[in-house]
């Protein structure tokens, strides 16, 4: 069994804050915990799994551990990293960070939050199916109850189907020894990687179905009739990258289960903090600086694991 180091005792001296569901949407929001011991692995994953059965729900993308807390407040139920977000934290682009660093990123989050994480494990840091298998068990082991590996190599091609369907085979076995669900989440590249055929990305998301995956991914789809095409097709459910021009209730009501952001929260944390730097160094305008009165409410005082 794969137990994480970040995956501590079950709760005690608990008091559950309410949160209720979205005003504009009616999705349910996460009930938040504020205890002194927070929830092991196995209840994470699931408290996970059950999210897939339930109600649509919004599965937004933090960088670091501060985001992670802030969305917790917020309210949502689950996390997902985000490879290009996390990249820049260190400096680099997407596509440029070690499984070793994601290990450790995925324990720090899994340590500052009472929420299921999944990982964007990328192509699963090798082409080959043992090294989709190895990442999915990595991050297991730093705490994470769930995972994606798409088929794209960055070598700048798409894994031939038979070799893309190997990979998630391998990734749902390693997963299937944990003795807890982890969720694999099989990512057909398609649309993001200069071609858009759905009828490709339909066929691909359906043979990673067969190769027992548990959630389909095809990240670009550009409008509800893509997205409905897509949740038809298949009957495992599916995640859809949120983008604009699309909200919520329709990303829904196109038959979508969860809803993830990318890296675009940090885009919108970062081009904010460019724009008040800008404005400093070109014309001495400090009037977009903010102060941190909301972290009080946003970091209130919880129990961080320390994986003893």
């Amino acid at each position: 069994m794969v137990s994480g180091p970040n995956a501590p005792l079950a709760r005690s001296n608990q008091l559950l804050l309410s949160v209720g569901p979205n005003r504009e949407t009616g999705i349910p929001r996460a009930s938040v915990w504020q205890s002194h011991v927070v929830s092991t692995q196995e209840e994470r994953a699931a408290r996970f799994q059950a999210l897939h059965v339930g109600a649509p729900f919004v599965i937004p993308n933090p960088w670091d551990a501060g985001s992670a807390r802030v969305l917790e407040a917020l309210g949502f139920n689950a996390l997902a990293t985000t490879s290009s977000g996390f990249a820049f934290t260190l400096g680099r682009l997407d596509g440029n960070v070690t499984l070793d660093e994601v290990a450790q990123h995925v324990g720090s989050l899994a340590g500052a939050v009472d929420l299921p994480i999944s990982v964007d494990l990328e192509n699963g840091f090798g082409s080959e199916p043992e090294h989709a298998a190895a990442a999915v068990t990595r991050v297991a082991e730093a705490g994470a109850v769930g995972g994606s590996i798409e088929d794209w190599d960055p070598a700048g091609h798409l894994y031939e189907l038979p070799h893309a369907v190997e990979r998630v085979a391998a990734a749902v076995e390693a997963a299937s020894g944990f003795g807890w669900p982890f969720m694999v989440t099989a990512r057909a590249e398609n649309h993001i990687r200069g071609n858009p055929d759905l009828d490709d990305s339909i066929a691909r998301l359906q043979a990673f179905e067969r190769a027992g995956a548990d959630v389909l991914y095809a990240p670009g789809l550009g409008s509800a009739p893509e997205i409905r095409a897509v949740c038809e097709a298949v009957s495992k459910p599916v995640n859809v990258l949120a983008r604009r021009g699309l909200s919520t209730a329709e990303i829904v009501g196109a038959g979508a289960q969860r809803i993830s952001v990318g890296g675009a929260l940090t885009w919108t944390a970062v081009n904010a903090f460019a724009e008040a730097a800008t404005e400093i160094a070109e014309r001495g305008d400090y009037s977009a600086l903010g102060d941190g009165s909301r972290l009080s409410g946003w970091l209130a005082t919880k129990s961080i694991s320390t994986g003893q």
